[in-house]
């Protein structure tokens, strides 16, 4: 373990003596004293409580630049509203415009529908018609060779 002079620890973290001592005095760091001196370990609590100080010290100097108008928190505050209120009115759009789309959707599938089912049944009745020409057909040629077979026997005798 390396122990380290109050000075050199200070150095090392950036913290005033001020501070070390109120570290040490909360039970923070270890230290021990040797013919008067003080030493600290530096590998104890170095990361849990030096980082957090230095942190601390930091705002404490930058505490007066951190100060926001009340005016730049008001204007602030109604952009946000106001954004939040165009956000809301798109949305209102948008579902307005699914809507209608969806109408019209609908209205083109039951045209679409009644399409199908009238050309269902005109494929019905063609096919019935046709049923009905060949069967027309089939009994002309059944005719026309029973015409030709009396003609070609009469002819022949």
């Amino acid at each position: 373990m390396q122990w380290m002079k109050d000075d050199e620890y200070s150095e090392l973290t950036g913290l005033e003596l001020s501070a070390i001592d109120d570290l040490v005095e909360r039970g923070k760091l270890t230290v021990k004293v040797e013919d008067g001196i003080r030493y600290i370990d530096p590998s104890k609590g170095a990361t849990e409580v030096v980082v957090p100080a230095k942190l601390s010290e930091l705002s404490e100097k930058n505490k007066h630049e951190m100060l926001v108008q009340p005016e730049f928190v008001e204007k602030t505050i109604g952009t946000i509203i106001n954004l939040h209120e165009k956000v809301l009115d798109a949305k209102d759009e948008t579902l307005e415009a699914v809507k209608t789309e969806n109408e019209f959707l609908r209205e083109a599938l039951a045209s679409l529908q009644e399409l199908y089912d009238e050309d269902r049944k005109t494929i019905h009745t063609l096919q019935e018609q046709l049923k009905l020409s060949q069967q027309e057909v089939e009994f002309m040629r059944r005719k026309y060779k029973l015409m030709w077979n009396k003609a070609i026997d009469e002819h022949t005798s």
